[in-house]
């Protein structure tokens, strides 16, 4: 075999290597974006259902415009844990609650997605933790 063949050989590993890295980089970075993507989507559910709650009369379920009031707005448990990520509930007031979702996938700095929504009455606000 001559050496022009032989450097063409070598050269094509070299670019097929490369291309297989940034595929895999690829990959890794648009599964991360897209489980941004669906907890912040689960957040703006959860906080359209605390919402939905908070309108509602105490003689229907609600809360009576109060996140607290009737026996107080809490995750739904079926949707506590999605395949998107897991959710928390954490310090439910009268006019706020927050919710922290935290997602399957690592973030560029190795450690889980992390994203919190506070609800209010009138306005869902999702927050980048991680």
């Amino acid at each position: 075999m001559g050496q022009q063949q032989l450097l063409l050989i070598v050269l094509g590993v070299i670019v097929v290597g490369i291309a297989v890295v940034v595929g895999i980089n690829l990959f890794n970075a648009n599964a991360v974006s897209a489980n941004r993507d669906g907890v912040v989507s689960d957040l703006n559910n959860l906080g359209a259902m605390a919402q939905q709650f908070y309108k509602k009369p105490v003689s229907m379920g609600g809360g009576g415009n109060t996140f607290t009031g009737g026996d107080g707005w809490e995750l739904p448990l079926e949707l506590d844990t999605t395949a998107n990520g897991i959710y928390v509930l954490t310090t439910p007031a009268a006019q706020q609650v927050v919710i922290t979702g935290t997602g399957t996938e690592n973030a560029s700095n190795g450690s889980k997605i992390v994203h919190t929504a506070t609800v209010g009455p009138t306005a869902i606000t999702v927050v980048k933790t991680n």
